[in-house]
């Protein structure tokens, strides 16, 4: 592909601008897969070149979008390899056929791996009041007595943390 000066600054602009968040991404995605995490984040700027005439007159930053890039990205290259079940010799020689994992399994996991990581953006005030009412489902009393804060404040922290956990969602792709 011939890239003029122009162009190669541009990618070599996004690059530097989003290629870190998303390797960071990618590896949660690929369970801690380096070479599989560079794979999914290079495919995702080549797509993101590709697209440039698109994205260069989208308004805001282009980062959801890449992040829901590399997330397809990941599910395509999961399905790929388990679209046929690796052969391995069991122990009296005969073939066993490896079991693939459900994909509704792999996306549900990968939605975890999402939201885990817009959970970590949050404050650790707003996380905390998140996990006590709605992972540990507790009422906002209960988690006000285990916060060691008034009703209050646990009330005013869940408005907050929900609107930034919209945000953090929003910044990854994840539509609310």
């Amino acid at each position: 592909m011939q890239v003029n000066g122009a162009a190669e600054a541009r990618l070599r602009a996004l690059y530097d601008e989003h290629a870190t968040a998303l390797l960071g991404f990618a590896l949660r995605l690929t369970g801690g897969d380096r070479g599989r995490a560079e794979d999914v984040v290079q495919d995702t700027l080549v797509r993101a070149w590709q697209n440039r005439a698109a994205l260069d007159g989208a308004a805001g930053s282009i980062r959801p979008w890449l992040f829901t890039v590399a997330r397809r990205i990941a599910i395509d290259q999961h399905r790929r390899r388990n679209a046929r079940p690796q052969e391995v010799t069991g122990t009296a020689g005969d073939v066993a056929l490896m079991s693939a994992a459900d994909s509704a399994d792999v996306e549900a996991g990968l939605d975890r791996i999402v939201v885990l990581d817009a959970l970590s953006a949050l404050s650790p005030d707003h996380r905390d009041v998140i996990v006590q009412t709605y992972y540990a489902g507790r009422t906002v009393a209960e988690a006000a007595q285990q916060l060691g804060v008034p009703v209050g404040t646990v009330k005013s922290r869940s408005f907050y943390a929900l609107k930034a956990l919209r945000l953090a969602l929003a910044e990854r792709g994840v539509r609310t």
